[in-house]
């Protein structure tokens, strides 16, 4: 009963902590919350529309003004301007202005009707991979569609059959089938990786911080004395109240994704439960064990806020780890996000039971574990060391 009553009296020691500094507010309330709003915005339509694009028409003729309107009326591209050369177009995606261009040399059509193989060019930039690979796609179908015309209008001259002409022009047909994600939503892959990752960047660094400011206020005995020397009392009358706020943000954040903006979720309620209350707790031990590894309040923060970074690209959706040279792929072992990705990827995306994922949720509670290696290493600093700015 003691114990409780010493967590109690931290536990509300740290509420008024928590209300009488903004910081908490912001980091813990305010831009988690604007996280969300702003990656589920952004990416609400699932992929990006009306790319902006130009045509360089040397031939002018029907049939090229014919596949310009068909290129525009693709969902993903949107012709902006018409160039009078290449040159200006290259300088107009150079300047950013579009994303790629489609040029059509003059005799274009000539060479088409009398099937002399005229060469018409597509350009696009790269800078940005994704409206580069959708710019890129579209040049490439309404490329193919002109010769499929004409072509298509060559067999019905001499005769051919529907079922003929579609059999010499598409030989093969593709049965495609994009499991899991068929609308090729990018909300689907990038908010449910992004989103907690930045969220894991706040825990982390609230974490180190918190218990940093009570040497840099000189609240550090006072602390250890209300928890009688017990760092396990201290330690959880002091994160209990980020922990349940923390955990009402990010149980917050999954409802309204999966509840709300409906994005896939086949493996239930219970796996995304389980992986919103693990995410948080393992960045907490890995931001207290951020300040225990060095008990200083900027250098646990440079590190925190350092390997929160590196999370978002060593976690794999964005680049595969299993394409990363070796030492890569091993290091991604050691970042929470990485098997908080892989326990999202198994259980809730693709339904599978949670013992498949028993690895990942064991490295998990490996990171909440972290603090008791460094414990005493804390407990020392809190009594002994000086606040150095």
């Amino acid at each position: 009963m003691k114990s409780l009553r010493k967590i109690w009296a931290i536990f509300c020691r740290e509420l008024r902590i928590l209300w009488q500094n903004p910081i908490y507010g912001f980091c813990m309330v305010v831009f988690p919350v604007l996280v969300v709003l702003f990656f589920t915005t952004m990416l609400a339509e699932g992929t990006p529309e009306n790319l902006p694009i130009g045509i360089v028409d040397a031939d002018n003729t029907s049939t090229t003004r014919t596949l310009t309107r068909r290129l525009d009326a693709f969902q993903s591209t949107d012709i902006v301007s018409y160039y009078p050369t290449m040159a200006a177009a290259r300088h107009a995606v150079q300047r950013g202005e579009i994303y790629g261009f489609l040029y059509f040399p003059k005799g274009t059509t000539e060479k088409l009707l009398a099937s002399r193989q005229p060469k018409i060019s597509y350009y696009y930039s790269m800078s940005a991979k994704m409206p580069g690979s959708l710019v890129m796609k579209d040049l490439k179908v309404i490329s193919t569609l002109g010769s499929a015309a004409v072509g298509q209008a060559t067999l019905q001259a001499r005769g051919a059959t529907a079922d003929q002409i579609q059999t010499f022009l598409q030989p093969i047909t593709i049965d495609l089938h994009m499991v899991a994600n068929p609308w090729s939503n990018y909300n689907v892959f990038l908010t449910t990786v992004f989103v907690p990752g930045l969220l894991m960047l706040f825990i982390f660094l609230l974490s180190a911080y918190s218990i940093g400011t009570e040497l840099k206020f000189g609240r550090s005995k006072e602390w250890m004395h209300m928890a009688g020397g017990n760092m396990l009392v201290a330690m959880t009358g002091k994160f209990l109240p980020q922990a349940l706020i923390w955990l009402a943000i990010f149980l917050g954040y999954e409802y309204y994704i999966y509840g709300v903006v409906h994005l896939p979720h086949e493996g239930g309620a219970w796996p995304i439960i389980s992986l919103g209350v693990m995410g948080v707790f393992s960045s907490m031990g890995f931001g207290i064990f951020a300040f225990g590894l060095m008990p200083s309040l900027r250098m646990s923060m440079s590190v925190c806020s350092l390997w929160a970074v590196l999370s978002l690209s060593m976690a794999g959706s964005a680049f595969p780890v299993m394409a990363m040279d070796g030492p890569l792929q091993s290091l991604s072992w050691l970042f929470p996000l990485r098997h908080y990705f892989m326990i999202y990827q198994i259980t809730v995306f693709n339904g599978f039971h949670l013992l498949e994922a028993w690895f990942h949720f064991a490295a998990l509670a490996g990171f909440m574990l972290l603090p008791c290696l460094v414990i005493g290493k804390i407990k020392n600093a809190m009594l002994n060391y000086v606040y150095i700015p």
